[in-house]
């Protein structure tokens, strides 16, 4: 029964409809993790739990996107008071980490260093977050909201071609680890469809979360075997590393879009801001006016100044200052709409702005209960497959956070992102992030969106924003072609499908450079209710292999 249920799931319509009161949806990146959710919601739990069910399902059934050695935002609304937070379990740099510590002999940085093996990992926020979440918001234990995630361990899930792309990507990365080769590869190659992955130790370290809370991963048996199989493989990790880490909760970014009030994350993710500026910039810009390609010319030069204010002043709040107050002002943003030229691409190295000085990893997914308990939760390992390193005995998949971090002043992380002093490397310092799990609202709408991509997600959630507002549904909307622009490198990303030749050549001759990708990006999962008529939908990205449902 279960295996014919799992079927169904993925015959599913992306898009699922309820005309009904009462009624909960979930969409996630994965149809087991979508599964699990609502195995807890029917169980009495409400979005929280749901929350905690599908963070650990992701974490067994999709390692190439996140796991319980990454770190995420979960950002929340709780209807019985309207109370929002947004849940902070981004990574922290080790004790022992430097400015320095990826630059080779001659000060040039290895990217190496901080993509591949335990050197590039944080300290995983995930394990201690998904405790935060059950002893503050959660109705039901860490036993009953883990038991989806530890069955799946045990029992397997089948490797599909999305799979099979993302281990191809990365195959040397897992090869140089011996867990990580054993567990994700099969005689040293990518696995053939529908080959069954099992992690035991993974299932045994997600019991001992479920039985004795945080302190079940970052002290005991777990932590000894994580930091002796990290500082075995030359990384830095030290167990009081682990045990010092905290979770912490932010007051997310906020802001007005014409009539909708949108509710972001906040620093360490530069989502919120730089979503907030670019919206604050279009509502000055007569939009409605123009031709579509004369539209993308001004929406991207609005996302090249929010990105080009990312790159100089954001980061950890715990460390540096944000000017957020002014980032995200309207009146702030009137003067950056004011210097875009309708007809001509800005110069990236001239921008009139004073004081110049990153998909398919990743994952998101999307809650909402009966009672109208919310999550949109964003969560990441960084590149697929993390670092690529297996911890032995853990079978916990370690980040590479650590090249979200600005390496040397200038330089590109591997999304192409580059940033300043404000997130340069520091210990115990968490990396700036554009994760952007966000609500949009007024008194008859809401959306809960999110998406993976790296350096992409801000600017896809953006367009789903304006998607949403201008009223289209939720398959049209993660269905939609995408594009990209984010200050530098000085160029408009395009998807490789759902832009014509003559629109290419018009972009063109408003100066802008452009990239055709050679493929699709991200993997939207969202949420849309309506009042009157209540109703409520749910759609996945065709992009990946999700699934959203509404019961």
């Amino acid at each position: 029964m279960r295996l014919l249920f799992i079927f169904l799931c993925y015959l599913v319509s992306f898009q699922v409809t309820a005309s009904e009161n009462k009624q909960a949806a979930i969409a996630s990146a994965h149809p087991l993790a979508t599964q699990a959710g609502f195995e807890i919601l029917n169980q009495g739990g409400n979005a929280f739990d749901a929350a905690i069910a599908v963070s650990a399902a992701l974490a067994v059934v999709e390692p190439t996107g996140s796991g319980l050695g990454g770190g995420g935002f979960w950002l929340l609304h709780r209807a019985s008071d309207g109370f929002q937070t947004m849940i902070d379990g981004r990574e922290t740099a080790p004790n022992a980490a430097h400015r320095d510590m990826y630059l080779d002999n001659n000060g040039i940085v290895d990217k190496r260093l901080s993509l591949d093996g335990p050197l590039a990992a944080g300290i995983p926020g995930v394990p201690a977050a998904l405790d935060h979440l059950s002893q503050n918001y959660g109705r039901l234990s860490l036993e009953q909201t883990l038991a989806p995630a530890i069955r799946y361990a045990k029992q397997g899930f089948k490797v599909s071609s999305h799979y099979q792309k993302l281990a191809g990507f990365r195959i040397d990365a897992l090869k140089a680890s011996i867990e990580a080769k054993a567990t994700f590869l099969r005689n040293g190659q990518v696995p053939e469809i529908n080959t069954l992955i099992t992690q035991a130790n993974l299932a045994h370290t997600l019991e001992q979360l479920a039985e004795h809370g945080r302190s079940g991963f970052y002290q005991g048996d777990v932590a000894q075997k994580l930091v002796s199989g990290v500082q075995q493989a030359g990384g830095i990790w030290t167990l009081q590393d682990l045990k010092n880490y905290q979770v912490k909760e932010r007051q997310p970014i906020t802001g007005t879009y014409k009539s909708y009030k949108i509710t972001s994350a906040a620093p360490p993710s530069s989502g919120g801001i730089v979503l907030i500026s670019i919206l604050n910039q279009l509502e000055q810009l007569p939009l409605s006016k123009f031709d579509s390609v004369q539209r993308k010319h001004m929406i991207v030069e609005t996302m090249r100044r929010a990105y080009f204010d990312r790159s100089r002043y954001m980061g950890d709040t715990d460390f540096i200052t944000i000017p957020t107050t002014q980032l995200t002002s309207k009146y702030y943003a009137k003067s950056l709409a004011a210097s875009i030229d309708q007809h001509q691409a800005s110069n990236t190295q001239q921008l009139p702005l004073a004081g110049a000085t990153k998909g398919e990893d990743t994952t998101h997914f999307s809650i909402i209960d009966k009672d109208g308990n919310r999550v949109a939760a964003t969560l990441s390992i960084n590149y697929p497959f993390g670092s690529a390193f297996v911890p032995a005995g853990t079978g916990v998949l370690l980040n590479d956070e650590m090249d979200d971090f600005s390496a040397q002043i200038g330089s590109a992380n591997a999304y192409g992102l580059t940033g300043n002093h404000a997130n340069a490397i520091e210990a115990n310092k968490r990396p700036l992030s554009s994760m952007s799990p966000t609500f949009i609202e007024n008194d008859n709408r809401l959306m809960i969106i999110g998406t993976p991509g790296g350096s992409r997600i801000i600017t896809m959630v953006l367009l789903g924003i304006l998607d949403f507002v201008d009223g289209k549904d939720a398959q049209t909307i993660v269905s939609r072609p995408r594009f990209h622009h984010q200050y530098l490198p000085n160029k408009i990303q395009l998807e490789s499908i759902g832009f014509g030749t003559q629109e290419i050549e018009q972009l063109k001759q408003y100066g802008h450079e452009i990239k055709v990708l050679s493929r699709q990006y991200g993997n939207m999962q969202l949420i849309i209710q309506t009042e009157t008529p209540h109703r409520l939908t749910a759609a996945s990205d065709p992009r990946g292999e999700g699934l959203s449902l509404v019961q």
